[in-house]
């Protein structure tokens, strides 16, 4: 069955795929940890040969309260196919195909943070794995996550992923991603072709930060994955809008505005010191207030905006088969 899964890089001793590395649980910070267990962007992906259909035999577990406040429904989602529901339990779904043949990928009911037993064919024909595309680290906050895009293959990391062809590895933490340095030695850690890193609006509030503390852990962050990544393709994203917090001071007197500059000027620091592969997209220009759905996270407009931004960033890297020289 693991052959067919895509996006997963640790799992739990259960079975279920996980998104921080189970070994660092008691180093790591409980809401990064929570927030692993949930498989946002883990996904199935198979090559079919004659198939109406696929049986997915799963298990899935009670939302979790956070998760029962996002707005996505529990669904098996073929993309560009149907949706079929899901349920918390031991269940097999049926999922039909749009065509009998072709490769296809089927976003999981994350909010069930599913146990996968088998993926099978329905009406005859065969599954087969995928072959590998180049892997894509992607570290990040909510948003990364996916909120509050209407299913997990509109979130922004998913467009990109399909726009470029690439793999996307979802380490995106809604509630948590402050730069801890756990998360940046598990990007170092994990074999990839491109890395993005999109962190610093929960520093604002909810474990606030000054500007100066925040350039700091940009700065250690950006090192230390780089000591296991020198030579990889690195897009750094600053915090998007946040009209609430752009112009008022934290604990610590630090704006979400300035923050965002603090992240921004350790990005250009480490391209000035030498990192050719480094490039930055501010994020305060992306969105506009009216993409927001809740004065926080973007609809699916606005993580359409943010593929395409990142996206275009990536594609010099994506044509160029690997060379990315053009400096910020």
């Amino acid at each position: 069955m693991r052959e067919f899964v895509r996006g997963a890089t640790w799992w739990a001793a259960d079975g279920r795929p996980v998104r921080a590395d189970p070994v660092d649980r008691d180093l790591m910070p409980a809401d990064t940890w929570e927030r692993a267990q949930l498989p946002a962007g883990v996904r199935l992906e198979f090559r079919a040969h004659g198939a109406a259909a696929v049986e997915i035999v799963y298990e899935g577990l009670e939302p979790t309260e956070a998760d029962a406040l996002r707005t996505v429904p529990s669904v098996f989602a073929v993309v560009g196919g149907v949706d079929v529901a899901a349920l918390a339990g031991a269940h097999t779904a049926r999922v039909p195909l749009p065509h009998r043949d072709g490769v296809f990928t089927v976003q999981l009911p994350e909010g069930l943070r599913p146990l996968i037993h088998d993926v099978r064919p329905v009406g005859g024909g065969t599954l087969e794995p995928v072959e590998p595309s180049p892997r894509w680290l992607v570290y990040g906050d909510s948003i990364v996550e996916g909120w509050v895009a209407s299913r997990p293959q509109f979130a922004w990391p998913a467009v990109v992923r399909r726009t470029l062809g690439v793999e996307d590895v979802n380490l995106g933490y809604a509630g948590a991603a402050r730069g801890e340095r756990v998360s940046a030695r598990h990007l170092a850690a994990l074999d990839a072709e491109l890395l993005t890193v999109a962190f610093g609006t929960n520093c604002w509030a909810r474990t606030p930060h000054s500007a100066q503390q925040l350039y700091e852990t940009t700065r250690v962050f950006l090192a230390t994955v780089r000591a296991g990544h020198p030579d990889l393709p690195l897009l750094v994203v600053s915090p998007v809008i946040r009209p609430d917090a752009e112009e008022t001071p934290n604990e610590l007197g630090a704006t979400l505005g300035q923050l965002r500059d603090a992240v921004e000027r350790a990005a250009r620091d480490a391209a000035q010191a030498g990192d050719r592969r480094l490039r930055l997209l501010p994020g305060r220009p992306l969105l506009g207030p009216e993409h927001l759905v809740d004065g926080v996270h973007p609809g699916d407009r606005g993580h359409l905006l943010i593929a395409r931004a990142v996206a275009e960033n990536l594609t010099e890297w994506n044509k160029s088969g690997g060379a990315w020289e053009t400096p910020l």
